[in-house]
């Protein structure tokens, strides 16, 4: 009998252990419930075809600003050398008009005249005339191409920058065509009313920019997929800034990114993907967001979804539920990062 409560007692304690372990290997190794996309949602809280129009439309802002931004840089370049042209503008004028008053007080004959016209004694110093007057003309037609060459510059630059500003102009263009394709999409679904910021701060934390990091496909390392160069550098990137929590990038599904390699899911619980975040789990999210918004042109940012809102580069925070309603789908449990 004593041998049989001995037992039980220690039945009881493995079980507790195992419970405590079983949570605690949880929190290290993965989510702690069930992660976005294992409810039956495959379309990042919302209907495929909305997800493609907000996908299509940020991309086409997207593209649109850094031509946008690109073209500014040239832009001011170009003002940069105009200043530079400006600037010499001045001393080869003054060169120009020194030489022509040097020509005035030397004489305006040429040398082949000046030679026959002088007088046997005088040759002797229409020769150091001639020279005189041949070392003016070279300085001359120098000064000359000079000015010639600068003027030319400025027109070619001034020219330049009149091609940039009407690219500009195209560029807002789309981007405002853009900005109203991912609102009607949003509005359409009933979605997308204005949602003020979640809170919190990214703490000025910065982003490298991605660059041109190609169009491949590179190991994912929170997965046994294929995520994009861009992605793996922002994973990497909010990693280094301290966002070390649970994270789960490629899936395949149907629509949205997760399928294309584009997209990653950051967990808001130290635990994983649990119920809805609050307290320091709510914070962690909140920064995280404001993290991936504030460094949204270094990385690339299509859009952010976290807690009930949507954030795109055109609109900022709108407002975006998912249709299970479960913190998955509301991504009341995880930041949603889409890059281009």
């Amino acid at each position: 009998m004593r041998q049989n409560s001995v037992r039980r007692r220690w039945t009881a304690a493995l079980a507790v252990l195992i419970a405590a372990g079983g949570l605690g290997a949880t929190a290290l190794a993965g989510p702690a419930s069930a992660a976005p996309g294992d409810n039956g949602d495959d379309g990042e809280g919302g209907s495929k075809s909305l997800i493609e129009q907000v996908e299509a439309a940020s991309k086409g802002y997207v593209d649109a600003k850094e031509a946008l931004d690109t073209s500014k840089q040239r832009q001011a370049k170009l003002n940069t050398a105009i200043k530079q042209l400006d600037a010499q503008l001045g001393p080869q004028q003054a060169a120009l008009d020194e030489i022509a008053a040097q020509t005035y007080r030397t004489g305006r004959l040429g040398p082949m005249s000046a030679l026959i016209n002088a007088s046997e004694g005088e040759s002797g110093g229409m020769l150091d005339r001639v020279q005189t007057l041949e070392t003016v003309a070279v300085k001359q037609d120098a000064a000359l191409k000079a000015l010639k060459d600068t003027r030319e510059g400025q027109a070619k630059a001034k020219a330049a920058i009149d091609l940039e500003i009407a690219d500009q102009s195209k560029q807002l263009t789309v981007m405002a065509k853009r900005k109203a394709q991912a609102e009607g999409a949003l509005k359409a679904a009933g979605q997308g009313a204005d949602a003020g910021s979640p809170g919190g701060s990214s703490g000025g934390k910065k982003a490298s920019p991605a660059g041109n990091l190609g169009s491949g496909c590179v190991d994912d390392p929170t997965s046994g997929g294929c995520i994009k160069p861009r992605l793996l550098h922002a994973y990497n990137e909010a990693r280094k800034d301290g966002f070390t929590r649970y994270t789960h990038c490629f899936r395949q599904q149907s629509s949205g990114e997760h399928g294309k390699g584009r997209a990653c899911d950051f967990a808001a619980d130290k635990g994983g993907f649990g119920g809805d975040a609050t307290g320091s789990s709510k914070t962690y999210g909140n920064n995280l967001a404001n993290y991936f918004i504030d460094n949204a042109s270094a990385l690339g940012v299509l859009y952010v979804i976290w807690f009930r809102r949507i954030w795109l580069p055109s609109s900022g925070w709108k407002s975006y539920s998912g249709a299970g309603g479960d913190p998955s789908s509301d991504h009341t449990n995880h930041v949603h990062l889409s890059v281009k």
